[in-house]
Parts: C-alpha cells; structure tokens; sequence
C-alpha cells in the first residue's frame, strides 16, 4: 500500500502562489506515476497534473497550463508550484498515485491522499 499525504494548502490572493507537497510513505515510491486532481465544492472532480516515475514525463489540464507545474524532488516528494492563481482555482486538491500516468490520469483507481484546501480571494 501507498500512503499520501498532502500539504500547503490555504489562503492566496489572486494572482498569488502556493506551493502544494504529497509525501509518500509506504511502498516504494520509485516507479509510481504520480498527480494531482482537484475537486470544488458542489462540482465534479477533476483532473489537474501528473507526472511519470522519473518525472521525466508530465501531464497537465488545459485549464492549468501555464500557471501549475509539477514535480518530484525524489522518491517520495511531489509537488504543485501554483502560480497566477484565479478563484475559481478554489478547491480541496487531492494527490494520487497509480502505476502509470494513463491510469492515474482516468481517476479510478491507485491511492490517494486526504485532501488539501485551497481558497484564492477575489
């Protein structure tokens, strides 16, 4: 099993930044694909970004593109630098991880984190 968990949540203004990290613990972390998704309240969840094993690979929603970067500083550190953010970026983001980046990216399996809040002002 992989456990996640997810922090830097919180407050931002708009145009502000945050910076979101996922430690993982458990089973190796080395060869997991690994993301995030996002989900507002009263709305669906959604995809935002994810990264291959070696991060070497990345994938982001268009709604992100530009302003989100994700990565992985080692084997058990991922993150979600957030810049320009925009209130409609206001949700609980969740991290994930599954075998690979095409099944990660569906959001029906794999493991996922608690949840982190993320509110940007108007």
């Amino acid at each position: 099993q992989v456990q996640l968990v997810e922090s830097g949540g919180g407050l931002a203004p708009t145009g502000g930044s945050l910076r979101l990290s996922c430690v993982a613990s458990g089973r190796t972390f080395n060869y997991l694909a690994m993301g995030w998704f996002r989900q507002a309240s009263g709305k669906e969840r959604e995809f935002v970004a994810a990264t291959g094993w070696d991060g070497g690979s990345t994938l982001y929603a268009d709604f992100v593109k530009g302003r989100f970067t994700i990565s992985r500083e080692n084997s058990k550190m991922v993150y979600l630098q957030m810049n320009s953010l925009k209130p409609e970026d206001t949700a609980i983001y969740y991290c994930a991880s599954d075998n690979a980046m095409t099944t990660l990216r569906s959001g029906l399996g794999g493991s996922w984190g608690q949840g982190t809040r993320v509110t940007v002002s108007s």
